[in-house]
């Protein structure tokens, strides 16, 4: 089932970064190793009492010139949509401020369930700061330090029974879903119309302009699917429709309860930068892919295009070299007949399983092809591999020391891997573990 979420709404320097950071039991990177992918600091995965779930950190948000109590307008706007509960962050040692109550009055209107964490809270003696954000009109009021990691278990406590109940529509195991996604405007509803045959979903020009989505089943030669809910297929306010970086958010509760996402580009504007945080966050996800290149009837081509147009998305999208591309036009639906069977590919290689036997093969084969990588005069030593799961498929290579498993050699491994079995349109994990002698 989907995630639940988890939104932190605060004035600037009240520590909603810190509280972040502390929920999600780490410091964010600000770099990503894998060429291609750019991320920010906006939105991760929790887990706490065994519950997984999203939080935003709505200080991410940046309007340029917008007047400052517009900003904390943006960041309860983002709250109220897209969170199951809403943590309030406050400075216990400012008191209650301006923006403060503007966004607490926000907040009330929007009967969301909010917890206050009145933050910077760091001894027992200061706890009596507390007390008057109880004027703000919420029960739930929790003294906190962020960055001391104090009160931060009972704050996370009254949250999660704030989260909807595990129970959710199940599909038949052989139900393929697919979530599709992308920057807005570049033709989503248009292609969930295409693919259902109807114009059930409002389709406009301007950006933002959808209305909300659900789960939608349907059938094509024998095989059934399931359109989820993109949680971004929903007429938002102004501050979706001032920056394209928000469509990250709309996308990724879709992701969490899809097999095959569909990454949408436009063809006519070509590859942007958050074509490629889109669909960074899908591959993280460990989602099986397909590129579609839509507009597609728009472009002036000949017939070199669209072989440079694949060049291009193989220079960008290097993270992404498994995904077959698929160049359509859902609002012609030329090419359009060319999709579901790439989807249903790419859904029976994402929970493909290997023997173990056969696995050994191929990899001693890739060995004596090209033998281990040696450092300090010691070489690494593949003793045997085994699958581990599926969805998307993950390889454990037992060895003797970790530690000489490159990343050039796990990439070769990998695309002989690929070479071997068909895992087309799939992420495929490779881990070096060490063997117990």
């Amino acid at each position: 089932m989907a995630k639940p979420t988890i939104a932190i709404v605060g004035r600037p320097n009240v520590g909603k970064s810190t509280v972040f950071n502390r929920i999600i039991g780490e410091r964010v990177a600000i770099v990503q190793d894998e060429p291609g992918i750019t991320r920010d600091r906006l939105y991760n995965n929790a887990e706490w009492l065994n519950r997984e779930f999203f939080v935003i950190d709505t200080g991410g948000i940046d309007l340029g010139d917008e007047p400052f109590l517009d900003q904390m307008r943006a960041q309860a706007e983002i709250a109220i949509d897209e969170a199951d509960v809403v943590l309030f962050v406050v400075n216990g040692r400012d008191g209650i401020t301006t923006a403060d109550q503007e966004a607490a009055n926000l907040l009330l209107r929007s009967k969301k369930p909010v917890v206050v964490a009145v933050n910077k809270i760091d001894s027992p003696a200061m706890q009596t700061q507390m007390y008057e954000f109880y004027s703000l009109g919420f029960g739930d009021i929790y003294p906190v330090s962020g960055s001391h990691g104090i009160g931060l278990g009972d704050l996370l406590d009254r949250a999660l029974e704030f989260f909807p109940d595990q129970t959710e529509k199940e599909y038949d195991e052989d139900t393929i879903q697919m979530a599709v996604i992308g920057r807005p405007n570049v033709g989503k509803s248009s292609l969930v119309n295409a693919l259902l045959g109807e114009e059930r979903v409002i389709v406009s020009e301007i950006a933002g302009t959808t209305r909300d989505a659900i789960d939608t089943p349907f059938e094509k030669d024998g095989q059934e699917y399931v359109i989820v809910d993109t949680a971004g297929m929903r007429r938002r306010g102004k501050v979706y429709e001032a920056t394209e970086k928000y469509s990250v958010l709309r996308a990724m509760k879709a992701l969490e309860r899809a097999d095959v996402v569909l990454t949408l580009i436009d063809g006519e504007q070509g590859i942007k930068e958050q074509d490629k945080k889109i669909a960074g966050y899908a591959h993280e996800a460990g989602r099986a892919i397909v590129i579609v290149v839509n507009k597609w009837d728009a472009m002036e081509k000949d017939e070199k295009t669209m072989q440079e147009f694949t060049q291009k998305i193989r220079e960008e999208f290097q993270f992404l070299s498994y995904a077959p591309i698929v160049f359509l036009s859902a609002k012609t639906k030329k090419r359009m007949k060319n999709l579901l069977p790439i989807v249903k590919t790419v859904a029976e290689n994402h929970s493909l399983r290997v023997p173990t036997n056969v696995l050994n093969d191929v990899i001693s084969d890739a060995v004596a092809m090209n033998p281990t990588p040696t450092e300090h005069n010691k070489r690494l030593r593949i003793n045997y591999a085994t699958q581990v799961a599926i969805a998307p498929p993950v390889v454990v290579l037992f060895v003797n020391e970790p530690e000489l498993m490159h990343f050039s050699y796990r990439r070769y491994l990998e695309n002989k891997l690929r070479e071997a079995f068909h895992f087309e349109g799939t992420p495929l994990k490779i881990y070096a573990r060490k063997k117990n002698e």
